[in-house]
């Protein structure tokens, strides 16, 4: 089977989020099943690693017809654990770019890119089986699929997976995009299959054009179907239920590993918890709070914004650092957020250390020394960071909505089974409930505790697992 997954971003190149970390882990995964899964991404040449860049070996260059616009496309190929990826070089679109997104001409620079990475296929004599596009930036392939290239008899075979990794963002233009852009008619924008809310969106095209469409979370998946989480496309999304289906993410076992973590100054496993405790001592120290091993640390490692609940832990870390607890905080976001917190360490010096700052070393750490990991998102496609604290034993408490509903089992005090705590409605006082269960249960049952950290460090979410589901996937369409 041949699968291009075609992204804007992929680690270890240049992420941003989730997405980066899925199109870095799951072409692996696919590669050590047998499957011949390749990357296709823009260069962002200010981007990504010297080292990376240095690799990469020019392929040849075409020239891709945006609308009236002629632009060069170059071609770079690098090979990394067995992945074959190709850049697609335009130095105007990516190279010259400081970010990934968030540019005005956005909509034309993914233009540029879905027409390419199309164009690419018959030039390296790769035309995939199934063509896995990811979120609004390829979402348009779908469409161009089978409105602008359907002529191409070698294409007419390739089928089509959309992932939704955060239906929020679905690239929302003006109409004449279609004709201006991507060189067709306005047709489809008239008769309202592309249309919504008077501009083309992308999303809208790639969730109706695609052969199958997944989100990264069963729960997402329901979710998005309703008014509350669809952001307007919930509508759509019921009308193609039949083709909706959640998987959830995976993280990287490679490198979130407790036991060999170069981060981490102690290495321990779920056998033998004492380099936990070490590690504990440790960024007690780096964070400039007194060392001691019974006093319950909560740890916050996220962006700083309301998607991610921090307005509920502002409004009660008041009455949070009453208690006998340490709290750490590393992030970056909303500047009201980052005063806030910056308030509370001035005012609790002894409780609350934060750094405003973005660190992956001093990030892992945190989950690796905590007790506790704080994560009470509004909504959460996936989440990513309570699956690497499990793994580190430190127990997360989550709101429990799409995929941390999915992924953490809140302590039920009768059985004894549980890998972290969970609240049902999104209000500060139920943050600060299932901050007090995890409390008195880490200060009254210590055993109990312990019992959680190995049921949660043995939970297994490894793209091994989400990998197959992706394999089942794409065998329904070929």
């Amino acid at each position: 089977m041949k699968v291009l997954f075609a992204a804007a971003e992929c680690a270890p190149f240049f992420k941003t989020g989730g997405l980066g970390d899925v199109a870095g882990a799951l072409p692996k995964e696919l590669v050590k099943k047998g499957i011949d899964c390749r990357v296709v991404l823009p260069y962002f040449a200010k981007k990504i690693p010297e080292k990376y860049a240095d690799q990469c070996e020019d392929l040849f260059s075409f020239y891709v017809n945006v609308g009236w616009r002629r632009q060069y496309c170059g071609v770079k190929q690098l090979v990394l654990n067995d992945v074959t990826y190709y850049f697609l070089d335009n130095l105007y679109y990516f190279g010259n770019r400081d970010g990934l997104y968030g540019y005005y001409d956005d909509g034309e620079r993914f233009a540029f890119f879905q027409l390419a990475l199309i164009e690419m296929l018959e030039r390296i004599g790769f035309v995939p089986d199934v063509l896995h596009v990811n979120d609004y930036h390829t979402a348009m392939v779908p469409f161009l699929l089978k409105e602008k290239y359907r002529w191409i008899n070698a294409y007419k075979s390739i089928k089509t997976v959309l992932t939704i990794h955060n239906i929020e963002f679905q690239g929302q233009y003006d109409g004449s995009v279609l004709p201006d852009l991507f060189g067709v008619g306005m047709e489809r924008y008239e008769d309202g299959t592309v249309r919504m809310n008077d501009c083309l969106n992308f999303m809208k095209a790639g969730i109706l054009y695609a052969d199958r469409v997944n989100t990264v979370s069963p729960s997402y998946a329901e979710e998005i179907q309703t008014p509350q989480f669809g952001s307007g496309l919930d509508v759509i999304l019921r009308m193609e239920a039949g083709k909706l289906s959640g998987i959830l993410n995976g993280i990287d076992y490679d490198l979130n590993d407790p036991k060999t973590d170069p981060a981490l100054p102690f290495h321990y496993d779920n056998t033998d918890l004492t380099g936990k405790a070490q590690n504990k001592a440790a960024l007690q120290e780096k964070m400039g709070l007194s060392q001691r091993a019974d006093v319950p640390l909560l740890a916050v490692v996220s962006r700083l914004t309301y998607q991610k609940g921090f307005n509920l832990l502002l409004d009660e870390l008041h009455n949070i650092l009453q208690n006998d607890v340490q709290l750490v905080l590393l992030g970056t976001g909303d500047k009201d957020f980052e005063n806030g917190f910056r308030y509370f360490a001035a005012t609790y010096p002894e409780k609350c250390s934060v750094s405003i700052s973005f660190d992956v070393n001093l990030a892992q750490m945190m989950y690796a020394a905590a007790d506790v990991f704080l994560m009470p998102s509004a909504f959460e496609p996936c989440g990513l960071s309570q699956m690497i604290s499990m793994r580190y034993g430190t127990l997360p408490i989550v709101h429990e909505i799409g995929g941390l509903k999915d992924t953490v089992t809140p302590f039920n005090i009768v059985s004894g089974v549980g890998t972290g705590f969970g609240f049902a409605e999104f209000s500060s006082y139920q943050l600060l409930k299932a901050i007090e269960r995890a409390l008195i249960l880490y200060t009254d049952d210590f055993a109990t505790w312990q019992s959680l950290i190995k049921q949660a460090m043995v939970k297994d979410f490894s793209w091994k697992t989400s990998s197959k589901e992706y394999v089942a996937l794409y065998e329904t369409l070929i």
